[in-house]
């Protein structure tokens, strides 16, 4: 049985007249178990690789390998299947039907393996599709209460239009997980972030091919380990008061405010995912009718509920106070994740004003990239960064543009942009 707990990180002293209350929750995961054993339903598997002519030479290659290392992390009894994209999507295993998957044994892995080593490249790119037939596939198993997939793509997509594309991320939404990857620097990074953001997973970069095994295998290995299929973050607020927005800031950056679903018309329920043994933080910002000195409210009541149980809670709170030294004082989890989520913001959009060389702006937003990697701590960010700009002043943010920039580099930068460094608490 999976135990979950929530702390609750903030500063709850208000001024007078003051509104808007912050607060880092943390929700902790013990005992999550395997995938499909919690007796809740079963679990269902997509490997989706593209197989475009893009492809051809040593990224097929490499994707035959990892398709295999990936099958190889299926747990015996999860369902499972086999999707090549090309400009239309193709069951590749299991055969011999239209649509279905099969139950991982000896057997069906050994058949699945021999199906992605015939992989071939020929074709475009139309990863509609590819979301489209995977809705369809997972379709077949209604047992299936945990749905993932790993997504790779190595190009752009250019073979329907990006109202079609849309249309398939609307269609897969809620449907399945899935963590994306592109290889090698062909692919565009906001257009694979779009379907990993909608379907609740990652995206990421595999800079060479000899590396697509080792991170196909982390990934289905993680998501073997995922026992819990599906959990919400519930937030009440109380009557009059306003939920500014609830984000998930560790270990990743994503906004879930759109996401709200009524629970009742006090409190909205935020879907999370699967869980495995794992801590995420969320920041919560509410904001409450103005107060007087001396007076004290519940702000929010933070919960994370599988199906209609609660199973932890955290309260944030409010006090009106006339004490400076507390009103100003800014807990300091929740000032090192408001840095991080404006470093992701600007990263991105430095990122894009280069590519479509706005210098100005590009300098501009990462050189605040830069003072914000320093003032929260990330290193990696800062390393990443120093190969995109020479760094004058990280202190004030003050940076130029390299002229010869790597465009590996670049997409590295982009793709870690939402990875966050987690605060000492």
């Amino acid at each position: 049985m999976p135990t979950f707990s929530a702390d609750v990180y903030q500063n709850e002293f208000l001024p007078d007249g003051g509104t808007d209350v912050h607060a880092i929750v943390t929700v902790t995961c013990s005992g999550a178990g395997a995938v499909g054993q919690a007796g809740a339903g079963d679990a269902a598997e997509l490997v989706i690789v593209d197989t475009s002519g893009s492809m051809d030479g040593e990224n097929i290659a490499a994707a035959r390998t990892a398709a295999a290392a990936a099958l190889d992390q299926i747990n015996d009894g999860v369902w499972f299947a086999v999707i090549a994209g090309s400009h239309e999507a193709r069951l590749a295993y299991p055969y011999g039907r239209e649509l279905g998957m099969v139950r991982m044994d000896a057997q069906t892995r050994a058949q699945a393996k021999a199906a992605v080593a015939g992989f071939a490249a020929d074709g475009g790119t139309a990863m509609g599709t590819w979301l489209t037939l995977a809705t369809r596939v997972l379709a077949t198993v209604p047992s299936a209460v945990q749905r993932h997939a790993i997504l790779l793509t190595d190009g752009i997509n250019q073979h329907e239009t990006p109202e079609q594309l849309s249309a398939a991320i609307e269609g897969a939404r809620g449907q399945f997980q899935a963590d994306c990857r592109g290889v090698g620097a062909a692919w565009e990074v906001a257009e694979v972030r779009r379907i990993a953001t909608a379907l609740m997973g990652t995206v990421d970069l595999i800079a060479r091919p000899e590396d697509m095994a080792a991170d196909f295998e982390g990934i289905m290995r993680a998501a073997m380990g995922r026992g819990v299929a599906e959990a919400a973050l519930r937030v009440w607020a109380p009557q009059g008061a306003q939920v500014l927005f609830v984000r998930q800031v560790a270990p990743t950056v994503e906004d879930l405010t759109a996401r709200r679903q009524d629970v009742n018309p006090l409190t909205g329920a935020y879907p999370t995912g699967a869980w495995g043994d794992e801590s995420r933080d969320y920041h919560v910002a509410v904001r409450l009718p103005a107060k007087v000195v001396g007076q004290e409210q519940l702000a929010a009541r933070v919960q994370l509920a599988v199906g209609d149980e609660v199973l932890a809670q955290g309260l944030v709170k409010a006090l009106w106070s006339n004490d400076d030294t507390l009103t100003t004082r800014i807990d300091p989890a929740v000032a090192h994740y408001t840095g991080q989520a404006e470093l992701a913001e600007v990263i991105q959009d430095g990122l894009a004003a280069k590519a479509a060389g706005d210098s100005d702006t590009a300098t501009a937003k990462l050189g605040r990239a830069v003072q914000l990697a320093a003032e929260t701590g990330n290193e990696e960010a800062t390393t990443r960064l120093r190969k995109i700009v020479e760094i004058e002043d990280a202190d004030t943010g003050t940076v130029r543009l390299k002229r010869s920039v790597d465009k590996l580099d670049e997409m590295a930068l982009d793709t870690a942009s939402t990875k966050t460094t987690r605060v000492k608490k």
